[in-house]
């Protein structure tokens, strides 16, 4: 059990973290709702603790909206149906089988064979999942401007964003998109390669985003502010 812990209306306990930090001004709070339920709270090294316990009772509102937002996990198992990357994938184990078989028919389904042993099933699944993740973004990075590529092409699994652009020519992604339609990944990958142009959001970086997207940009913007949460629901 927590030493500190934060009590949601429905009764649920979440852990609280503190960490004091020398150097810091003021209290940072960070609810984290994968891959455990935890609140992470940093604080200056001279502030008391109750202080900082105060400062998340202040933000209760904020944080209930957090948890009670987060989606539930679902766990895959072998003879399931998830759709990633714009295919609608039957999901089999073959345990006979030591890589993974990959059939996309022509109406669009598709089934994927993981082979290992059963206890592996839903890694294989995910790892299959964010390396074709990578090859998408590669394929749409490809269609812009190529003095707007990247150096470099990172995945990553944030909730905090789903993309992020660097001085130093990186462009990393959230693989969770790959549990989105294809348009609102486009959609993303060209809000990143916009920023090589400004690395601001000012209205001519929008108009920029814009431009790289075509039709249908807005469409895209609004679906991922209304179901981004949706797509933390596996792994």
């Amino acid at each position: 059990m927590a030493e500190y812990e934060f009590v949601l209306s429905s009764g649920e306990r979440i852990p609280i973290i503190i960490t004091a930090r020398r150097g810091l001004r003021n209290i940072t709070l960070r609810p984290k709702t994968r891959p455990v339920r935890e609140i992470h709270i940093s604080k200056p090294w001279l502030t008391p603790i109750s202080v900082a316990l105060r400062f998340v009772e202040q933000k209760r509102t904020w944080c209930e909206r957090i948890f009670n937002n987060a989606p539930q996990k679902v766990h895959i198992t072998p003879g399931d149906e998830i759709d990633f990357l714009g295919w609608h994938v039957v999901l089999q184990h073959d345990t006979a089988r030591r890589g993974n078989d990959f059939v996309v028919h022509d109406d669009g389904t598709a089934v994927l064979v993981v082979g290992g042993g059963v206890d592996m099933f839903e890694r294989r699944v995910r790892d299959f999942i964010r390396a074709q993740f990578l090859i998408a973004v590669k394929q749409m990075i490809r269609t812009a401007p190529r003095d707007l590529w990247p150096r470099r092409v990172a995945i990553r699994d944030t909730s905090s964003r789903w993309g992020s652009c660097s001085t130093s020519g990186t462009m990393s992604f959230s693989w969770r998109l790959a549990f989105a339609p294809r348009d609102v990944m486009r959609y993303v990958v060209m809000h990143e390669l916009a920023h090589q142009v400004h690395m601001n959001h000012s209205p001519e970086f929008w108009q920029t985003v814009a431009q790289l997207y075509g039709f249908g940009v807005e469409r895209a913007k609004r679906w991922l502010a209304v179901h981004g949460a949706e797509l933390h629901r596996y792994f």
